[in-house]
């Protein structure tokens, strides 16, 4: 594994322990008097959103039949695949198992679910069973559409150059082999991201730094180029967050390609095409990292669950922005990768959508409304080397919302961002998964 700037482990674990701990303790749920009920909740997906929620509401109602949907056996800990495809982390790091986190008091059918009925308020599995519902919650994450990108597929992942953290651990594993050969052999590498809304989109940036700065320390910089293709005309969706990663872009030496959208790879030649406003261009590469189209589960759309007037394409769930309550069918919520909200595709988000969503259960089961608001709040850990992040926190409207103002500053490149990255984020993300925070 590669080292932090050589600092000591005794070192990192205290600083771990004490960011983990400030993290822990400001944000964890207060105590709430139980609600009797016999209400039938049903949750599709066990991520991290519908684990958490499920978690805070085994502790909140008292009688709730609550059923946990999903044919997943392994959790994922998806925030460290961009770490595991850098090589600083193994794949193991990111695999737990589903069952591990749930608590007492939840029914898990170990199966997808195949259709929802939201007039009939039941949800179907794969198997036939049918499983009715006074509540639903929509956590089912998305869907990686590889097929969108002509001639690529996953098991060509890891060979002719081809990497994709995105889709697990094995795969993230595999990137990293073909990006090491890349840091010590050179040539041009091509870093993409999708034109659809995505998870975490700050990945794609944080693979670009890391291996860039991977390579100059190995084959040293003249001996490689790297290119990241934008989807539209800028770096990242906050304009302030944007200009300085242009900034550090301009000092490493990486060349934006704006307006650049993946659409074919030819693995043999090592050529990638690329959409363009000004058509079709192609570019060779010796490495190209590849993020495909992201898009809500087929059963989203196909219940009639999804917007009909934005992100068409895409079938994110219908929800209210600030309550992520579904604007046609009040007894369902989405929450996670599938709301169809403008920011919030993150673990960090997550953690602050769960709460909302539990209080607006809670009080429609209680005959009333709740009054938690989700503001957008999306966390970033915009790792810019190793050993070095930005700790970027915005909201719905493009501000940014430090958590510790005055400590660390978001547009700083710190040490103390990288370790809240790479050490203490999963101690926090392991504590919301539990409930607690």
């Amino acid at each position: 594994m590669t080292n932090i700037n050589d600092l000591t482990a005794s070192r990192r674990g205290f600083l771990g322990l004490m960011v983990g701990g400030v993290a822990l303790s400001a944000t964890a749920p207060a105590q709430a008097e139980k609600v009797a009920t016999k209400a039938r909740i049903v949750m599709i997906g066990a991520g991290a959103a519908g684990t958490a929620l499920a978690n805070r509401l085994v502790a909140r109602l008292d009688g709730a039949e609550i059923t946990l949907i999903d044919g997943r056996k392994e959790h994922l800990y998806q925030p460290g695949l961009s770490l595991v495809a850098a090589g600083l982390k193994p794949a193991s790091y990111t695999v737990s198992q589903t069952a591990d986190w749930l608590p007492k008091g939840v029914a898990l059918i170990a199966e997808p679910a195949a259709a929802i009925d939201p007039v009939a308020r039941t949800v179907a599995t794969v198997s036939g069973q049918t499983v009715p519902y006074d509540f639903l919650i929509l956590a089912p994450g998305l869907v990686l559409d590889h097929d969108a990108i002509e001639g690529f597929s996953l098991d060509l992942v890891g060979t002719n150059g081809i990497g994709a953290l995105y889709s697990g651990p094995e795969h993230a594993a595999k990137t990293w082999a073909a990006a090491r050969r890349f840091t010590e052999e050179g040539g041009v590498g091509l870093f993409t991201r999708p034109e659809t809304e995505m998870k975490c989109a700050g990945a794609p940036l944080k693979h670009t730094f890391l291996i860039d700065d991977i390579a100059s320390r190995a084959v040293g910089r003249g001996r490689y180029e790297i290119i990241y293709a934008a989807q539209n005309d800028t770096l990242f969706g906050v304009p302030i967050v944007s200009e300085k990663v242009r900034m550090l872009f301009g000092d490493r030496g990486i060349a934006p390609a704006y307006s650049h959208v993946l659409k074919a790879v030819d693995p043999g030649k090592r050529v990638a095409t690329f959409a363009t406003p000004k058509g079709d261009t192609e570019l060779g590469y010796d490495y190209l990292h590849v993020i495909p189209p992201q898009r809500a589960p087929a059963i989203i759309r196909e219940a009639g669950l999804s917007w009909a007037d934005k992100w068409t394409d895409q079938g994110w769930a219908e929800v209210d922005d600030r309550t992520l309550r579904h604007r046609r069918y009040p007894d369902i919520f989405a929450l996670g990768d599938v709301a169809g909200v403008p920011k919030g595709k993150t673990a960090a988000s997550v953690k602050w959508q769960v709460p909302v969503v539990e209080d607006h259960l809670v009080a429609a089961i209680q005959g009333g409304e709740g009054t938690e608001i989700y503001d957008g709040y999306t966390s970033c850990p915009l790792i810019t080397r190793v050993g070095r992040a930005m700790l970027v926190e915005f909201d719905y409207h493009d501000n940014l919302t430090p958590s510790f103002p005055g400590i660390i500053a978001p547009l700083e490149e710190l040490w103390i961002s990288w370790l809240m990255k790479e050490v203490a984020l999963k101690a926090t993300y392991n504590a919301m998964l539990r409930g607690k925070a």
